[in-house]
């Protein structure tokens, strides 16, 4: 029998994710005024490459420590895991792939939806600091026992 071996959970600086939030609500709102369905893809495959790698590397969240240097703040007062933010860009990354579906397959009002609900969770999330997915992650219900799995690489154990 093996033991299943835990990786360590990186902490990051929540403001961070606020920042990056902000920034994709900001360019999904464009999308949507614009009709541009091609953004709502490109922010899908952002959130989609840091829920599968790593915070570190959302593209929106890419800037923070430049503004935090540059505003002379220091690190967080408390740093969170990021198995939550990774696990809430994923299902950001679901609701924009299926809005993105939808309206490449001419269902425009609907598929503009997906896109709307994200654009209020990362406005949620940018003005208040409330990650709904980040809750949802918390639960420990079947879908992020898979995400842990499958996408972290890591094996649940019994304490």
């Amino acid at each position: 029998m093996s033991i299943p071996v835990r990786s360590p959970i990186r902490l990051i600086d929540p403001r961070g994710q606020r920042f990056g939030a902000a920034g994709s609500a900001i360019v999904l709102v464009l999308a949507i005024v614009l009709a541009l369905p091609i953004v709502v893809a490109l922010v899908a495959l952002a959130l989609g490459v840091s829920s599968a790698l790593g915070t570190r590397t959302f593209v929106f969240g890419r800037p923070w420590p430049y503004v935090r240097d540059l505003l002379k703040l220091g690190p967080p007062a408390a740093p969170e895991p990021e198995v939550g933010p990774r696990f809430a860009q994923a299902l950001g990354f679901t609701f924009l792939a299926l809005g993105f579906v939808l309206l490449v397959a001419g269902a425009r009002p609907i598929g503009w939806l997906p896109v709307l609900a994200v654009v209020a969770l990362q406005t949620l999330l940018a003005t208040t600091g409330y990650c709904l997915g980040c809750r949802l992650y918390g639960l420990q219900w079947w879908v992020p026992e898979q995400f842990d799995r499958f996408v972290l690489r890591r094996t649940p154990t019994v304490d």
